[in-house]
């Protein structure tokens, strides 16, 4: 007889004793067959229990998906049911342990949906940061972080990945060169894993509240490599005292661009967020974000999609883009369509494709990728003819901005540009 053929008999007799009343306290049938989520929290909230079982079934539960080890172990150790249901229990989880009570969880673990607990997680969220809204940034310039909390005071910060100052000090000295020139603030994040703070830091609208939508691009997956060097967003932002309300819409910071009232994306947000109905997306993305929500197309061949690697805003009836003329047929009728509805004034910027088989992701030649900070433009320049062109569009569409250069090449070949290893905040 087999292994598996031994074991399956073992926990059918574990089950069929334990439904019957006879208890084996040497034997864990969870070992054998990992029994339903939904069974296992009604076990946790069943008051017939002593508060020492719920810790070793809230332990268990903790290795479900739901979960994933999330609960911290001070939580299980200091458990106590109380007077508490199950809905209460599932709320004071998700609130103390930093979990959104999604749906999928709800379902899973209550058999039902209950919006409500979302929604009540949201609402205390919010309300710390509009607490904390109110306390002043601090003024000097300096290395040292201080809390991303919005004062807007119409100034603006700087937030740089700490790997940037490691993986390229010498361009990222360059930069903070820059902004330390006209006096820009900047920071430094801590506990990133990546230079893409753009991507995964939250979202500022227009009155200041920070969004934190989902950080879970399907372009990092099935790369070891890139999943592992993906950044914890909880975890950064809990490292450096920023709080967010957050979303399960799973966006990049990379394609939303925010002028006055208008939030442009590109319409990858709809193949990274499948289970929604497309409307229903936009209405949640124009609720959270303040914004009316325009669709762009993203380009077939761009891996990342985001919108900030096409256009920019001037102001909210006038966007730079990449020259229409040299984008492909499908694209420029698409693009054009929408400047047409929109009634917007479209800048031609150049921009060049670089043949680099070393460096097959490299953004080099992306102009409109740039560093937009108070009355400062950070441009990257590719030492090509392009450059004088770009630079004088970029003077032209900003006369009262200050325009800055800066070789970011190294950066740039690794996929991205200026916009996207800055954070600002206001």
């Amino acid at each position: 007889m087999s292994l598996e053929s031994i074991i399956g008999i073992i926990a059918s007799i574990v089950t069929i004793a334990t439904a019957i009343g006879i208890k084996f306290d040497l034997i864990d049938v969870d070992v054998f067959n990992k029994r339903p989520a939904k069974e296992l929290f009604s076990q946790l909230t069943d008051k017939k229990l002593t508060d020492a079982k719920r810790k070793k079934i809230l332990a268990k539960l903790n290795k479900y998906d739901f979960f994933k080890n999330k609960i911290k172990k001070e939580y299980i150790q200091s458990f106590t049911l109380g007077k508490r249901g199950a809905e209460d229990v599932l709320y004071d989880i998700c609130d103390s342990n930093d979990l959104e009570p999604t749906d999928d969880i709800c379902k899973g673990l209550l058999g039902y949906s209950r919006s409500s607990l979302l929604t009540k997680y949201n609402e205390k969220r919010q309300s710390i940061l509009n607490e904390s809204t109110s306390r002043p940034i601090e003024s000097t310039v300096t290395e040292k972080l201080e809390p991303a909390n919005s004062t807007l005071s119409g100034e603006q910060i700087v937030y740089l990945s700490g790997m940037l100052k490691t993986k390229f000090p010498e361009t990222c000295d360059r930069l903070i060169q820059i902004l330390e020139k006209h006096h820009v603030k900047y920071r430094f994040l801590e506990g990133t894993k990546d230079i893409w703070c753009r991507d995964y830091m939250p979202v500022q609208t227009p009155s200041g509240k920070f969004i934190q939508f989902k950080y879970d691009p399907s372009y990092l997956k099935g790369n070891k490599e890139w999943e592992e060097s993906r950044s914890d967003v909880k975890e950064v932002c809990r490292l450096n005292g920023i709080v967010a309300q957050p979303s399960n819409i799973n966006i990049d910071g990379g394609n939303v661009l925010i002028c006055d009232d208008r939030a442009i994306i590109s319409d990858r947000v709809f193949s990274e967020n499948p289970t929604w109905n497309k409307e229903e997306l936009v209405n949640e993305l124009s609720r959270l974000l303040e914004c009316e929500i325009i669709i762009i197309p993203a380009e077939n061949d761009d891996m990342t999609g985001h919108a900030d690697g096409m256009v920019r805003f001037v102001n909210r009836n006038t966007i730079l883009g990449n020259k229409l003329a040299d984008e492909y047929k499908y694209w420029r009728e698409k693009i054009q369509k929408i400047i047409d509805k929109n009634g917007w004034n479209y800048i031609d910027v150049p921009f060049f494709e670089p043949k680099d088989p070393k460096h097959p992701l490299s953004a080099v030649g992306i102009y409109v990728n740039y560093l937009e900070v108070n009355n400062l433009i950070v441009l990257p320049v590719f030492g090509r003819d392009e450059d004088k062109q770009a630079i004088d569009i970029i003077q032209n569409a900003f006369p009262d901005r200050i325009i800055e250069t800066i070789n970011y090449n190294d950066v740039a070949q690794e996929g991205g540009l200026l916009n996207c290893t800055t954070w600002v905040v206001r």
